[in-house]
């Protein structure tokens, strides 16, 4: 069932982008660490494009460590941010809010590729009617206004920070992939990957989603279908044309989306040695970003937890509890692959989410992604536990994270660990989240498997 009057609340959407981004110059949302981080900050963009205007390496100091192919996107329009003008700001910000809304337009692509094949499952299981009685919204359109209205994705397009384009090329991603576009999927993973490094861990799941499709149940439904409608005399043929379509796995996309990632890769390469030609070079450039990432050099506060265990720790210990954490994020790739292999984007989600909540400079920008990516899962997960308490506790955090903040820097009447609390809250909350989410996935599934044997 679509929503009601969709273009209208997307209009409206951008249209209050528009209007903050214009007469909202006193925000000054590009300084907040929820908003803005050492990757994601346009400031420190602007101080890397000087420094290459100034035939200097960007990566000089520690002020920059984001992609040389941003310098060249965006630098130009920082360049009168140096002298104090706004129109660098507002230009910049036009920017984030087409590619928020080009975003949005791509996640309801995708929900619509995954509401078809639900639909298509559904039937092939002759479950259509018992469980569209229940809810049937269009997942699509609900994902895309969720993103779209969604505060933290709102904050993060008039900050003036490069998260936006990190989510887009992760929507691209999994909709190229959804699409079983593999030029498309493989652009957008190669970018999200240089630019943050951690969706390589989505290898995964666009492996599964270029292989099998979009989302379907489980296997076992199909089979434990077929053998009820063997008893009751079915044609064997009838019965095998709808597992056929959800138990094949395709090599000949996966294969193309392996040689087109090899390609992308070359090309963001070698524009890379263009663009730091005399500057720099590639080793730097992998040194400064992506080594910044993995050993968090920069202690500035943000809303995730690692810029103060690391500020506490002895430094004989710093290097264990950072494959620790590294590490953390790997272990949980392979588990839930095996058991969310049958469902490739609702694993995007679980993946996105467990980035945003372990990454070493996490922003309000990975918690907008994820959470419109939730959007998609509407149907699946109407029966989700704890959505009020998860629904309050995220409004509780993003209101108490300022005040703690501004008590501890300003004020001086709290210290770090005031504002420490509520990224220690931010983080328990998304592990509920996710936590809650994959149980009710596995529930729903577990439902379906029911209703066939009835």
């Amino acid at each position: 069932m679509a929503i009601r009057h969709y273009w209208s609340m997307a209009a409206a959407a951008v249209g209050f982008r528009l209007a903050l981004v214009l007469f909202g110059g006193n925000l000054h949302l590009a300084s907040r660490p929820e908003v803005s981080t050492p990757l994601t900050s346009l400031r420190r963009l602007a101080e890397g494009y000087w420094l290459k205007q100034a035939s200097m390496s960007p990566y000089s100091g520690s002020m920059y460590h984001g992609s040389p192919l941003l310098l060249s996107v965006l630098g130009p329009l920082t360049s009168s941010k140096r002298s104090g003008g706004h129109h660098a700001h507002i230009y910049c910000s036009l920017v984030f809010v087409a590619v928020d809304f080009l975003a949005a337009m791509l996640i309801r692509s995708t929900g619509r590729r995954l509401q078809m094949a639900r639909n298509r499952s559904l039937k092939s299981l002759d479950l259509t009617r018992s469980v569209n009685s229940s809810v049937n919204v269009s997942s699509g359109d609900a994902a895309s206004l969720i993103y779209l209205w969604n505060p933290w994705a709102i904050i993060t397009c008039v900050g003036s920070c490069t998260s936006p384009i990190e989510n887009l090329m992760v929507v691209i991603m999994i909709y190229g992939a959804c699409s079983r576009l593999a030029p498309l999927a493989a652009f957008g993973y190669v970018m999200a990957t240089h630019l943050s490094l951690y969706p390589a861990i989505l290898i995964l799941p666009v492996t599964l989603l270029l292989g099998y499709g979009p989302d379907s149940p489980p296997p076992k439904v199909f089979l434990l279908k077929g053998l009820s409608a063997s008893k009751v005399g079915m044609p064997e043929n009838e019965i095998s044309t709808g597992q056929r379509d959800f138990r094949q796995f395709a090599w000949k996309p996966v294969l193309h989306f392996t040689l087109w990632v090899f390609i992308w890769s070359c090309y963001v390469l070698l524009l890379s040695s263009i663009i730091l030609n005399n500057v720099g070079g590639r080793q730097e450039m992998f040194e400064k970003t992506y080594g910044f990432i993995l050993t968090v050099k920069d202690l500035s506060p943000n809303i995730g937890v690692l810029w103060y265990f690391f500020a506490e720790v002895f430094d004989v210990f710093r290097n264990f509890f950072l494959i620790v954490f590294n590490m953390n994020i790997v272990f949980m790739v392979l588990p839930l692959a095996i058991r969310l292999k049958h469902r490739p984007c609702f694993l995007a989600f679980v993946y996105t989410a467990i980035v945003a909540m372990l990454k070493s400079y996490p922003s309000a920008g990975d918690s907008a992604l994820y959470l419109g990516l939730l959007g998609l899962f509407a149907n699946e997960l109407a029966e989700m536990q704890f959505t009020f308490f998860l629904f309050f506790g995220y409004i509780g955090v993003s209101l108490l994270s300022p005040v703690m903040h501004n008590l501890w820097i300003w004020r001086g009447t709290g210290n770090a660990n005031f504002y420490f609390a509520t990224g220690l809250a931010y983080t328990c909350l998304q592990t509920v989240l996710v936590v809650e989410s994959v149980s009710s996935m596995i529930k729903h599934d577990r439902k379906l498997r029911l209703l066939v044997k009835a």
